[in-house]
């Protein structure tokens, strides 16, 4: 992605793990460790929440950086959904969750793309420099739910598919 390229060279020096292209996506819930003998569950829950949806358009507008108050540690580009779909997927994925007995989700749902993790809280200038750069909009037609297992390395996260559920 151009727009972390183009960060990365501003800010050469910086504490960050940045977000590889073939990995960004968009988390509609996190589960933390689930049980190889749940994930049956888990897809079929998936299926059900894209049930009778077809593709939609959502757009990666804004930047920003989590929290929005002391030290950033996340910097992130929005996701504009204009229609609402996105967001109607997400309670969706929550309440079928719910039914297989995964936990809802307590805090809203934010939609975004993590472009980078700070490392040290000395990522101010990382943070306002990514605020400023802005991000031209992007649109992007959503037309699948991934299941992903999400392992940690030294490198970075590893993300495998586990299955995939696709919209009329």
């Amino acid at each position: 992605m151009k727009h972390i390229t183009h960060l990365r060279d501003l800010v050469p020096t910086s504490p960050a793990s940045w977000g590889r292209e073939n990995s960004l996506h968009l988390t509609l819930k996190f589960l933390g460790n689930v049980p190889a003998d749940c994930l049956p569950n888990l897809s079929a829950a998936a299926s059900r929440a894209v049930a009778q949806l077809k593709p939609f358009d959502i757009s990666l507008t804004q930047t920003g950086a989590f929290p929005k108050s002391g030290s950033p540690r996340v910097l992130w580009i929005g996701i504009d959904d204009p229609t609402q779909q996105l967001a109607r997927m997400q309670v969706r994925l929550e309440e079928e969750c719910e039914r297989e007995g995964f936990p809802k989700e307590s805090r809203p749902f934010h939609p975004h793309l993590t472009v980078a993790r700070l490392r040290k809280p000395s990522g101010t200038h990382l943070a306002r420099s990514h605020e400023q750069l802005g991000f031209d909009a992007l649109a992007v037609v959503v037309s699948e739910l991934v299941v992903m297992r999400s392992e940690l390395s030294n490198k970075g996260s590893n993300y495998t598919v586990m299955s995939r559920n696709g919209f009329l």
